[in-house]
């Protein structure tokens, strides 16, 4: 009777393991946050570096010329930041889509989506749907210095 026991525990167990090799979604990476400059990398101190906040990310830069070449073509930092894994330090406080609070809001916890370099946080999960159907539109809505040059 023991020995049926173990064997109907160790058959479940494989199981368990084949079902989770098969199919289940594995976890996400942890955050790795920005420790250098995007485009000197050179390191960062988030207490004393400049920033530049743009499409509700801040991003730290080794000195103010770094940023200044941020802003001149910021998407060729991003794209930096992205091959990176860099998890920047998200601003917003509201969804780009519905406009609903993140933080207190009545859509629950908030989801995020990686974009090119960014975490884009929403409201809920029916959001992102819609902000990939028209991210220019959406980052936009970040708060940041991009709005500045309209």
């Amino acid at each position: 009777m023991r020995n049926k026991i173990v064997a109907v525990a160790a058959a479940a167990l494989m199981l368990g393991a084949v079902a989770m090799a098969a199919g289940a979604p594995a976890a996400a990476p942890a955050p790795k946050p920005q420790t250098t400059c995007p485009v000197t990398g050179k390191p960062i101190d988030p207490k004393t570096s400049p920033h530049v906040d743009w499409q509700g990310q801040r991003i730290y830069f080794a000195d103010a010329a770094a940023a200044d070449t941020f802003r001149r073509d910021p998407e060729k930092v991003f794209a930096t930041i992205a091959a990176e894994g860099v998890t920047l330090q998200n601003i917003q406080t509201v969804c780009p889509v519905s406009g609903e609070k993140l933080e207190g809001g009545d859509m629950g916890e908030p989801v995020s989506l990686v974009y090119k370099g960014r975490t884009i946080r929403f409201c809920c999960p029916m959001c992102p749907p819609q902000f990939e159907k028209d991210p220019a539109k959406y980052l936009a809505k970040l708060p940041g210095e991009q709005n500045d040059k309209k």
